[in-house]
């Protein structure tokens, strides 16, 4: 059995995700979900691609590939998110007016081993805001990279490599519209 936790290597791709301590949020403001990516992309931006992301109100997931020039990977990634987690919940302790901990330890992290992993992983991420019953339809969650991937604003998230991954535009999307059984990936992710 995994321990969710696998070291850092450069040029790996990886399932990343954390929750919030207890039963609180990690988003208590739509504001906060805005900050959390600007965060994350100034911290870990320099470190890693990001090839997508879903941000929930007491949890996130993040597929991201430890960029080819780092040897030392696992030290310099965990010191990053260590410091942007930090960074992120002095903040929300300031604004909620509370103290400790937001984040669970450890942060997990699944390496991605295969190429059928790699394409469930990224459906998976987008459509757990319709498993988690926040929306109907995923598609209309506006803190998850999935509709970045289908227009044409300007990202930082890899989408010519994704789209590409999956065959193009439609495919992705056709990809997205067969339910992946969240209880099938439960050998890769524990929530």
């Amino acid at each position: 059995m995994s321990s969710y936790v696998e070291k850092f290597q450069a040029g790996k791709f990886y399932h990343v995700y954390n929750r919030a301590v207890g039963a609180e949020k990690l988003f208590f403001k739509a504001p906060n979900y805005g900050y959390f990516l600007s965060l994350y992309q100034k911290r870990l931006g320099p470190l890693v691609d990001t090839f997508s992301y879903c941000l929930l109100p007491n949890h996130f997931h993040l597929l991201i590939k430890i960029k080819d020039e780092f040897e030392n990977a696992e030290s310099v990634v965990i010191e990053m998110l260590r410091r942007f987690f930090i960074a992120y919940a002095q903040a929300i302790n300031v604004q909620e007016k509370r103290k400790g901990s937001l984040f669970m330890r450890p942060l997990k992290r699944k390496l991605i081993e295969s190429d059928p992993y790699l394409t469930r992983i990224i459906t998976y991420i987008h459509q757990n805001p319709s498993h988690h019953g926040l929306v109907e339809d995923f598609q209309n969650y506006k803190w998850s990279s999935y509709r970045a991937m289908i227009n044409q604003s300007p990202t930082l998230l890899k989408r010519n490599e994704i789209l590409e991954w999956f065959g193009g535009k439609e495919a992705f999307i056709q990809a997205h519209t067969k339910d992946v059984r969240h209880n099938d990936m439960a050998k890769y992710i524990i929530e």
